[in-house]
């Protein structure tokens, strides 16, 4: 099996895909500009308790207020094997200033869910300096090795604080544990002193970014290749596969193509299809995947797939099939919390049986937590997923002006992406102009957002893009052609790009 990373930086955002035989398994982007909320650490100040939902709402310089709940321990011990050997709940009031940090970003019309229980996550630590716990990831299976790393961890502890020993740590050696523990304090003690000259509302603590988190945690010597579609993107991860024993430099590619990087490996069409709630599986059969405001539900329909024998058997090939390309999709599109699962009726227990363990087994593979529960009369499973970073449909899609934001329509970024994509085609196909006709709208938003600057000062310093405003094109359609002809016939109301 080929497995490839694919990291790509354009109009203000940072991409990373991982695909195994070509087929898209995990994507994620961030803003360069504003980065992945969770894991940020914020000074706040407590703006009302409600005892009747214990709870208090905390003011951190964003939109919505922070929901902190009390008396309730960081979600991220749940997540892990261990003991809580000690712990302080100090009481608050309103107008005490705290620090907390994010654990669930802003959703909807919900604020940032935040918790006192700070962490500080390293490779193959994650710091605890206020929660005397000692946890182990629950992937580290064998009882001998998991005795000495907790023995070996118990011997870092300092007063009230805790560490939990990740998956990497198998590899690591007591010198290097012992290095990363003190390292990890360092940067505990900086942030307390940034956070004791700071006002209300801002970040002391900023985690690393998304190139540098997956280096840090997904990538293994297992990988076939790492691509990578921008020159200073590249240096970067290029630097971090040096310093990791288990991965060669050499796997990392800098992708030269005049192609977009996602384009050329037909990465890009299968992130669009995300923004789609229906899921095509390869027998005919297809999802649908609907969110809600307290959970995904998915339902399963055989569509123009008939089978070869029975009913029963045709319906348990598909729930089948729709078990795997489930557990893909809940990953790829990072989906959190509560999901339903419709499968189609079966009346074999036996079948039933095998297709909730063929869903447990494909998540398995998922570095989230979930858990599988047992499949009801009428075939519904329930499922919950721990999301471990921002929701990817968020940034593909935004709520839908023309309906009041009962819908969803494709964001400014996704389209400028797209769009980008096209004038590279183009420009690939050995044209020295490009003449794209688009909404006018969408057009001031890319102008406005400068999505290219980038690129006009890069790869296209040489080339011409023209944008002919269409007022009735649908903001969402755009068509790009190349010219090479030395004087151009264009509209009037043409305007070159930048």
């Amino acid at each position: 099996m080929k497995k490839e990373w694919f990291f790509d930086r354009f109009c203000g955002e940072q991409l990373v895909a991982y695909a195994e035989d070509g087929i898209l398994k995990e994507a994620a982007v961030e803003s360069e500009k504003q980065g992945d909320e969770i894991g940020n650490i914020y000074k706040g100040r407590v703006k009302n308790i409600v005892e009747g939902m214990q709870a208090a709402f905390v003011d951190c310089g964003m939109e919505r207020s922070c929901y902190l709940s009390l008396g309730e321990r960081a979600a991220i011990l749940s997540s892990y094997d261990g003991t809580v050997l000690g712990a302080k709940d100090a009481s608050l009031k309103e107008g005490d200033e705290i620090l907390v940090q994010i654990v669930k970003p802003a959703r909807g019309s919900k604020g940032a869910k935040v918790t006192r229980d700070l962490s500080f996550v390293g490779k193959t630590l994650i710091y605890l300096p206020l929660s005397k716990f000692l946890g182990i990831s629950r992937k580290l299976v064998d009882s001998e090795l998991r005795g000495t790393l907790l023995k070996e961890a118990e011997k870092l502890i300092e007063g009230e604080e805790g560490f939990i020993l990740r998956t990497a740590s198998k590899d690591a050696t007591r010198r290097q544990l012992k290095a990363e523990a003190e390292y990890l304090r360092r940067v505990y003690r900086m942030t307390i002193e940034s956070a004791a000259s700071s006002s209300v509302g801002a970040c002391v603590y900023r985690d690393y970014d998304l190139p540098v988190k997956i280096m840090r945690d997904s990538l293994g010597g297992e990988v076939n290749r790492i691509y990578v579609g921008d020159l200073e993107l590249y240096d970067r991860v290029r630097r971090l596969a040096m310093i990791r024993p288990d991965l060669d430099e050499k796997k990392v590619e800098y992708y030269k193509g005049e192609r977009q990087l996602f384009n050329e490996f037909g990465l890009f069409d299968q992130v669009c299809q995300l923004t789609r709630p229906r899921a095509d599986l390869e027998n005919g059969a297809y999802l649908v995947v609907e969110r809600t405001e307290a959970m995904t539900v998915i339902d399963v329909n055989t569509g123009s797939f008939t089978g070869r024998d029975d009913l029963e058997t045709t319906v348990f090939e598909t729930n089948l099939l729709a078990a795997k390309e489930i557990a893909r999709l809940v990953r790829l599109r990072n989906i959190g919390g509560i999901v339903a699962v419709d499968f189609i009726d079966m009346q074999d227990e036996v079948h039933r049986t095998a297709v909730e363990t063929a869903l447990t087994e494909a998540l398995s593979e998922d570095k989230a937590k979930t858990r599988v529960y047992p499949m009801s009369e009428l075939c519904v499973t329930l499922f919950t997923r721990k999301r471990t970073r921002g929701d990817l449909l968020n940034f593909l899609t935004k709520p839908c002006p023309d309906c009041s934001g009962d819908g969803y329509a494709l964001s400014d970024h996704f389209l400028a992406m797209r769009l980008r994509g096209a004038i590279m085609d183009c420009f690939s196909g050995g044209y020295e102009a490009a003449i794209v006709e688009i909404n006018p709208e969408l057009l001031h938003k890319i102008l406005l957002g400068r999505y290219f600057a980038q690129e006009l000062k890069g790869r296209w310093k040489d080339k011409r893009i023209y944008c002919v405003p269409r007022a009735g094109r649908d903001e969402e359609k755009f068509s790009v052609r190349g010219d090479n002809a030395k004087i151009l016939s264009l509209p009037n109301d043409a305007q070159i790009l930048y």
